[in-house]
């Protein structure tokens, strides 16, 4: 078992997370970036140990890469070490996003899918369903062939990360904090109540990405019928900042996002809150998860990170 220290399983969790060989350099920049100052000498005395205990190996002179014993190491980290992950991730994608949404511009968080180019057909019909239906969280998406994280002989889906809006939030001065990751019953077009709520921070696991491999969605049937189970996310806002929440939500709106299903502080049936309001808003993931529904093979990386906004709308 590796030593329970936090740097060693960040340090695995980049090269993971990132695939290609990294050097030390690039390897402290991103350490740095997740609340790890460390020199360069430092991220190397790291790695070196990491190489003796069989979990990174070095490419040439372009850097590491996880072995299959250290991909294996990383999956299984100490839950406590894990617990947060997610949500810190998606906090750093929001950070990161710098949308106006009175001007249109800027950059926005995004979901990077990847699905034989056999299937590519068959996977456009499925997101343009949830359009129709929706419940997408941005009402487009980009298809990508030219990318080098997509494999030879596959197509590339980019759709925009609904971790986007909180950065906008924050930007506009709303103090934001995603909360839960649920599944949404929608009866004849109308919202009636969570099934299931997953806290994004007490998590090892992307809640919704759970719901959509454990097969507990009816996406399809919503798209069919405007009945059904979809995703949505919860997240929290002051109740004093209501009105201008409203206008950034109209903003959005215009660009082209898809929310919010309501807000309020009693909402469906989560616990009421006088002093802060609920924005029950569906989650770019219904897309991944129709498609699913469909038994379409799909691989997804929740996300990937940040694009300029204006390459989500150029013409697929």
């Amino acid at each position: 078992m590796i030593r329970t220290e936090r740097k060693y399983v960040e340090i695995l969790r980049i090269l993971k997370e990132h695939r290609d060989p990294m050097g030390a350099k690039r390897l402290s920049e991103l350490m740095s970036e997740r609340g790890f100052v460390l020199s360069d000498r430092a991220v190397q005395y790291y790695l070196s140990y990491l190489d003796a205990m069989g979990f990174t190996e070095k490419v040439g002179n372009q850097g590491r890469i996880l072995t299959p014993l250290g991909l294996k190491e990383t999956d299984n980290a100490l839950v406590e070490d894990r617990i947060g992950f997610i949500i810190s991730k998606l906090e750093r994608l929001a950070y990161r996003s710098t949308f106006d949404p009175a001007a249109g511009t800027g950059d926005v968080a995004y979901n990077l899918s990847m699905v034989p180019n056999e299937h590519a057909e068959k996977v456009t019909t499925a997101f343009d369903e949830v359009i129709r239906a929706g419940c997408g969280f941005f009402n487009s998406y980009r298809i990508i062939d030219h990318d080098p994280r997509i494999p030879h002989g596959y197509t590339g889906f980019i759709t925009i990360c609904s971790i986007s809006m909180d950065g906008v939030f924050q930007r506009q001065g709303i103090p934001v904090r995603m909360a839960y990751g649920g599944r949404l019953e929608i009866e004849n077009g109308s919202p009636r109540e969570f099934k299931d709520l997953i806290a994004y921070r007490g998590t090892t696991i992307d809640p919704l990405e759970l719901f959509i491999s454990a097969h507990l969605t009816s996406i399809s049937s919503f798209a069919r019928s405007k009945s059904g189970i979809t995703l949505a996310n919860v997240r929290e806002i002051p109740c004093a900042a209501r009105s201008r929440a409203e206008e950034t939500i109209r903003q959005l709106n215009s660009c082209g996002f898809v929310f919010p299903v309501t807000m309020g502080n009693h909402v469906f049936n989560l616990p009421p809150n006088p002093y802060r309001l609920s924005i029950v808003a569906f989650s770019g993931l219904n897309y991944i998860g129709n498609t699913v529904e469909h038994g379409i093979p799909i691989k997804t990386e929740i996300g990937a990170g940040n694009i300029r906004f204006s390459k989500i709308l150029e013409k697929n």
